[in-house]
């Protein structure tokens, strides 16, 4: 199959492996096809994970920063106000 997938002629390999090629050509198809359900049915995608990652980060940062901009505009009663003069 490798020698397939690198680009060899199938009727040179047809007659040195004293294969059909119909049925190197099925061969072919069926390992592209194997090939395709192996890279649908990959379990943990790591730039998947990842991004998953950064996106919960941003989402505490960004409540972080939500909280201290509250506490910044409304500050409590024990906070030193600023004198109006």
């Amino acid at each position: 199959m490798l020698r397939i997938l690198r680009g060899e002629p199938l009727n040179m390999l047809s007659r040195e492996l004293g294969v059909e090629i119909y049925r190197l050509e099925q061969w072919r198809d069926a390992a592209l096809a194997g090939m395709d359900e192996g890279l649908k049915s990959r379990i943990g995608d790591p730039l998947q994970a990842e991004l998953d990652s950064a996106m919960k980060r941003i989402g505490e940062l960004t409540m972080e920063t939500e909280l201290l901009w509250a506490r910044v505009r409304h500050p409590g009663p024990l906070a030193k106000r600023r004198s109006k003069k």
